[in-house]
């Protein structure tokens, strides 16, 4: 079993030891647990792969420590960086052109574009006085097409001994993944819902689309099955039937095993979803509560909608 050690300058410093080595840390960011390496390493960025047993057409996201670092990796016309001087550090993955051959091939799946990020957490800053500018890769610390972990054991129980240390942050603050734009020319592409809603690029963007259906994955969180528990999931569920655990939001008169929130409160919501997936995930199926579509609850239903997918 991995090793779980408190957020704390000491864990900072033996997570960068770990990271110049080659290996593979899990660390906690506004959005889930990560599973970090150096995104320079092609054995380091192949280890992550290989224990969460991703596919490689899947790419990852590069994670930067400094927005003003963005046009060291990807080319950034003037809506992208209106969009990284507004949203970051936070939860907002942009697609851009690639300008260098410097990051590992493997991490982008070959693909002339890069997801790229500049996450809020409180290890970058450390990671930077410790001697260590990054850019890293970290996809969620979990199997893929897990659920995404947002506690320091989610990923223990998901990956094992196959990471080499685990930096315990305590519970996530948003719980679901940022919101990824692909930026082409003057227009924006939403290729995943996220922690932020739609509504909130309105005044950065005049044209955003939705991607075409048989659209290349150019971005993590575009396969059809996705955030899913073993058990089966049954969405905008009215009612529960015999041999279900029932997954409320709101106000039910459903006799309930968990809330997502009692209050209707969608930020909550969302912190809370993955964590009460897991907990759930002992029965054959959760049938989950309608969830409005507005706001952060686009980005609920698009995980719920993944999670509920035919598994090939």
């Amino acid at each position: 079993m991995s090793r779980i050690v408190k957020s704390s300058p000491e864990s900072f410093a033996e997570a960068v030891k770990i990271l110049r080595a080659g290996g593979l840390v899990a660390l906690p960011t506004e959005t889930v647990y990560g599973l970090a390496a150096d995104a320079r390493n092609d054995e380091a960025v192949a280890k992550i792969f290989k224990a969460k047993g991703r596919p490689s057409h899947n790419p990852l996201i590069v994670h930067i420590f400094d927005p003003a670092d963005l046009g060291k990796w990807a080319e950034a016309n003037e809506m992208a960086k209106s969009l990284a001087k507004v949203f970051w550090p936070g939860p907002l993955t942009l697609v851009l052109p690639k300008v260098t051959d410097e990051l590992s091939a493997i991490a982008g799946a070959n693909l002339s574009t890069l997801a790229i990020r500049c996450p809020e957490n409180k290890w970058s800053k450390a990671f930077k006085e410790l001697g260590f500018n990054g850019p890293i890769v970290m996809p969620s610390a979990n199997r893929s097409g897990h659920i995404s972990p947002t506690r320091a054991q989610h990923v223990a129980d998901d990956l094992g001994d196959q990471v080499d240390l685990i930096i315990d942050g305590g519970e996530c603050d948003n719980g679901i993944e940022s919101t990824i734009l692909k930026i082409e020319k003057d227009r924006a592409v939403l290729l995943r819902p996220g922690v932020i809603p739609v509504e909130d690029f309105v005044p950065y963007i005049s044209d955003l689309r939705l991607p075409e259906k048989a659209a290349q994955t150019s971005a993590p969180g575009m396969l059809k099955s996705h955030y899913a528990p073993k058990a089966r999931v049954r969405l905008n569920a009215m009612e529960r039937r015999s041999g279900e655990a029932y997954l409320a939001f709101g106000h039910t008169e459903v006799i309930a095993d968990m809330n997502l929130s009692a209050s209707a409160d969608l930020a909550e919501a969302a912190r809370n979803l993955y964590a009460a997936l897991r907990s759930l995930d002992k029965v054959e199926v959760i049938a989950v509560a309608p969830i409005p579509p507005h706001g952060m609850g686009a980005a609920i239903n698009d995980r719920l909608r993944r999670a509920a997918a035919d598994r090939d």
